[in-house]
């Protein structure tokens, strides 16, 4: 249920209904905006005389929401969800670039790789160091030795960096990490989302290989009812039956996010391909589509990549496709500078 207050309520009789909401057992999630004041009520709103609150004089209009989703409903949050890393802006307007390898080999390779998507525009420093994969025997990532060897780029380039994680113990390795990446297939480990609603990093939340836009929003809200608000969403192609691609990128995703969240909603373009040349024309859609940010993959030579080279530009492509993402999203009134 949200409250929808008039302009400029009264500060006493609006203290008097946040104490009654709050006696109810309901918990307040306030949005205060320039021209209109929402207060998201979380809980059994059973228990709440819709007509006695309208008749308030300070009250404007009440809604139920029907969506099982609260914390992330844009009808409790109408403005957009801006993520901050020390200067680094994402959502609200503000695009950013996540470029880097799928997985940290070398501290050789991470600082030039860092380097070179800085260079082209890149805002924050993606690398796996710990890598989940379909086969046991493929390269599993370096694990905290790969987490030092970001905070290395990160010390060499101010970049921000932000990595993956698979299991609740790793947790103690990601204390200097500025975002902790969930992907696809831990989208639905509840424990760890529950875990990760007790930390103040932002969370980038990827979407399941075959999970539905909703279930993707009700793992955010595991994050977000945990106190942790600061969540960014990720479309990285869903399982169809369709085999020239790895994944099948749903562009349709990113618009229907914005409209029923208002949190940050970035693509990888990578990862929905699995095809280095398919990451422009795709990373190009999801801009004009509304997309706040993209996460690319980028490697200083592709062929000889640890795990995912064919999906991986070169830095030379990456800063390619950086210039005439920029330019799109110029045209659409993003801040992308």
């Amino acid at each position: 249920m949200v409250v929808i207050l008039k302009k400029n309520p009264n500060e006493k009789q609006l203290e008097n209904l946040k104490n009654w909401l709050r006696s109810l057992g309901l918990e307040l999630h306030i949005s205060s905006g320039a021209n209109q004041t929402v207060l998201g009520l979380v809980g059994d709103t059973s228990v709440v005389d819709i007509d006695l609150i309208k008749a308030l004089d300070i009250v404007e209009e009440v809604k139920r929401i029907q969506e099982p989703f609260k914390n992330a409903n844009r009808k409790f949050h109408p403005r957009d969800t801006v993520i901050e890393v020390g200067e680094m802006k994402l959502g609200g307007g503000n695009f950013q670039f996540i470029a880097g390898p799928c997985s940290v080999e070398t501290e050789e390779q991470i600082c030039y790789v860092a380097q070179a998507v800085k260079d082209a525009g890149a805002g924050i420093l993606r690398g796996g160091a710990f890598k989940p994969r379909t086969s046991p025997y493929s390269f599993q990532g370096l694990g905290a030795e790969g987490i030092r060897l970001l905070l290395e780029a990160k010390a060499k380039t101010g970049l921000p960096i932000i990595t993956e994680i698979m299991d609740l113990h790793q947790l103690e390795y990601f204390d200097d990490v500025d975002i902790i990446q969930v992907g696809a297939r831990n989208m639905q480990n509840f424990e760890l989302l529950k875990e990760l609603g007790k930390t103040d990093k932002p969370i980038l939340l990827k979407r399941g290989l075959s999970s539905t836009i909703e279930e993707l929003l009700m793992s955010a809200e595991y994050i977000m009812a945990g106190g942790n608000e600061k969540v960014i969403l990720c479309e990285r192609g869903i399982r169809t039956y369709e085999t020239f691609t790895r994944n099948t990128l749903d562009i349709s995703a990113v618009p229907i996010l914005k409209k029923l969240s208002h949190l940050p909603v970035i693509v990888d373009p990578s990862h929905a391909s699995g095809i280095s040349w398919l990451v422009e024309p795709l990373a190009m859609a999801a801009v004009a589509a509304g997309a706040d940010g993209l996460i690319i993959e980028v490697h200083n030579d592709p062929a000889r990549a640890l795990s995912d080279g064919a999906q991986s530009l070169t830095p030379d492509q990456f800063d390619q496709v950086a210039k005439r993402v920029f330019q799109i999203g110029k045209a659409f009134g993003r801040k992308v500078d």
